[in-house]
């Protein structure tokens, strides 16, 4: 009896233990799931935080400005599109793209194509495209793969005002001087171009930035012969044997 007894006593304190053990894993699963759920919050707030974060991480370019006189350094200001400039400013940089864009020389002539796309609408771009490309006869690598050069020289620039009072057109004389693979001059032309241009917002492209900061677009660039060309001496010849 007493056997029985002390048997039954170890049973129940046998049941009790596998239901302490049972309890124990239920409670540690239950602690588990629950930091599982706490830390997948964190990560998703933290996701979020950083989605909405990514539009005020963007590059700004500044120039760093040095006088030569007094040492003091200062950072120039980045020119917005907002305000007008002048004609002086706009003079320049109607040379700049004339002088730089009318030209080829063999060793520039890559980099001088990448410049002038930084001044071109999208419409100018693909004219621009055009121009440049090999199944073009016109293309200057075809006209110039002998070794030639061509240098362009502005010598005027006018201002014109619509009707409406817009600002946005001006007219370029400028010369071209063509040169052989030896350096001997073959010709010069004289040319004048009627060029629309705006101003944009400048490129966030750093590139595109360094070559135009101030966000100056060529709309439209139509150039013809300032002066006619002159019949050649046999043309000439032929013409005064006729009755």
């Amino acid at each position: 009896m007493s056997s029985e007894a002390e048997l039954a006593d170890y049973l129940r304190e046998s049941a009790s233990w596998d239901a302490d053990r049972l309890a124990l894993a239920q409670r540690s699963a239950r602690r588990a799931w629950a930091l599982t759920a706490l830390f997948g919050l964190l990560a998703s707030g933290a996701c979020a935080a950083i989605a909405l974060l990514t539009p005020l991480k963007t590059v700004e370019p500044f120039v760093i400005r040095v006088d030569n006189t007094s040492g003091v350094i200062d950072v120039v200001p980045v020119y917005q599109g907002g305000a007008p400039l002048t004609d002086t400013v706009t003079r320049y940089l109607l040379m700049h793209y004339v002088t730089t864009c009318e030209r080829y020389l063999a060793p520039t002539a890559e980099q001088d194509y990448t410049e002038c796309g930084a001044f071109h609408s999208a419409r100018r771009n693909q004219e621009w495209a055009s121009h440049w490309a090999r199944a073009n006869p016109d293309s200057p690598l075809n006209r110039f793969r002998d070794g030639s050069s061509l240098q362009a020289d502005v010598k005027a620039i006018s201002f014109f005002k619509r009707s409406d009072g817009l600002s946005d057109l001006a007219q370029v004389r400028y010369t071209t001087l063509q040169r052989d693979p030896g350096g001997g001059e073959v010709g010069m032309k004289h040319w004048i171009v009627t060029i629309q241009y705006t101003y944009a917002k400048p490129s966030q492209d750093p590139t595109l930035r360094r070559w135009n900061p101030l966000g100056f677009k060529v709309l439209d660039f139509h150039a013809e012969p300032e002066l006619p060309e002159a019949p050649s001496t046999g043309t000439v010849a032929a013409a005064s044997t006729q009755p």
